[in-house]
């Protein structure tokens, strides 16, 4: 997007310059005039998208000149940018077309805000459209929390997509340490604490950064702060976490709260994780008719199946007609693999690539995405690094 900024201050102009350097597609200061005066009698030749002015030292007898370059820009946002809110300007401004007014000096999330609404009106925008996909224990200890946060660093590696991991257990959330040695900054109860302040920079600047593409926003290291959750707090989430990630990536845990539900109503896919074992199966069938009473369409809830080993007296069969659910996937049984990723805190793709687990992870990845690759090539080439096929 090309602008003009009208100011004399070059320490702003310089802070615009950088923050509009951020973006993505970045802000382009294609011209720069020192007042309104200059603006108008110097006008640009290539008419710019969007006019900042700043307002600053802003005289009452330049309103006019405001109008008269609205007038000469008509199809250019305009913003203002002012140490004072003085109502006979704005209401001049408001009048002339200004529709985003700051305060100064520039609070950088404002500015950002204001700039993606411009965006959008101009048709600029590069907000996601993100799936929201749930993992869900039918069981404790069935291994949805490792099965979600490494199909998640799976996905954000060997697919190319930007991929949020959100850790919803009520208590002793522990995704991060799965994949990762960092401390959380922030978790889930801060973000809902200031739940105001959410849009995309801010979300981002609370996650534990895995790769550069894919990050985790953890839950609450105290459990009392869990109750200060509400169902709009999530909303709001995953309303702004749809525009800025290709995937959202949840980790339910186990409890079926409001938190959860809230969560579990705006899942595009639901994947309750599961051992085959007789316990598993009475567990995954009471949450199955729980699924079941709350309406959830039952083509959008398949089953993964865990440390699964050919052979064995329950067969995938049996428990697909004892669910009545289909089985998306099966993990297999790779204990050794698994057990080092976990006691290190490293994905399993990136400890051992050649691993059951890890192609198995990369098959979740090609079935779930829906990706298809002619003659083999694709994400199993990125993993094992054969050839030049792209994911």
């Amino acid at each position: 997007m090309k602008a003009l900024l009208i100011t004399r201050d070059n320490a702003l102009h310089a802070e615009i310059a950088s923050q509009g350097a951020a973006r993505v597609p970045p802000l382009n200061l294609a011209a720069t005039r020192a007042s309104m005066r200059d603006a108008l009698d110097r006008p640009v030749p290539d008419a710019p998208a969007l006019v900042i002015v700043d307002a600053s030292d802003f005289e009452p007898s330049e309103a006019d000149m405001l109008e008269r370059l609205t007038k000469h820009y008509p199809d250019a946002s305009f913003m203002l940018l002012t140490h004072e809110h003085q109502q006979d300007l704005l209401i001049r401004a408001m009048r002339a077309g200004v529709r985003e007014v700051l305060q100064l000096p520039l609070v950088h999330r404002a500015f950002h805000e204001a700039m993606d609404r411009i965006a959008a009106v101009a048709g600029e925008t590069t907000m996601r459209d993100g799936k929201v996909l749930a993992f869900i224990s039918c069981k404790g200890g069935s291994g949805a929390t490792f099965i979600s946060t490494n199909f998640a660093y799976a996905l954000a590696t060997l697919a190319d997509k930007k991929v949020l991991l959100i850790d919803l257990h009520g208590q002793f959330g522990d995704a991060t340490l799965y994949v990762s040695d960092q401390r959380p900054a922030m978790t889930l109860s801060d973000v809902c604490s200031q739940i105001a302040r959410v849009d995309g920079a801010f979300l981002e600047s609370c996650l534990v950064h895995v790769t550069g593409g894919f990050g985790i926003l953890a839950a609450a290291d105290d459990p009392a702060h869990a109750v200060d959750l509400k169902p709009e707090h999530m909303d709001a989430i995953l309303r702004v976490a749809r525009q800025h990630y290709d995937y959202i990536v949840l980790d339910v845990g186990r409890q079926i709260d409001a938190i959860s539900l809230r969560a579990l109503d705006s899942a595009d896919g639901i994947y309750p994780v599961l051992q085959l074992g007789l316990p598993d199966i009475r567990d995954g069938r009471r949450l199955l008719d729980i699924f079941r009473s709350l309406g959830y369409p039952l083509e959008n809830t398949r089953l993964v199946v865990n440390r699964y080993e050919k052979g064995g007296k329950l067969r995938l069969q049996d428990l697909q007609s004892a669910l009545g659910a289909e089985i998306v996937h099966t993990i297999p049984n790779d204990y050794i693999a698994v057990t080092d990723s976990v006691n290190q805190g490293v994905p399993v793709l990136r400890l051992s690539r050649s691993s059951p687990v890890s192609r198995s992870m990369a098959e979740l990845v090609e079935t779930i995405t829906a990706r298809r690759v002619p003659e083999n090539k694709g994400l199993f080439d990125r993993l094992f690094g054969r050839g030049d096929g792209e994911a």
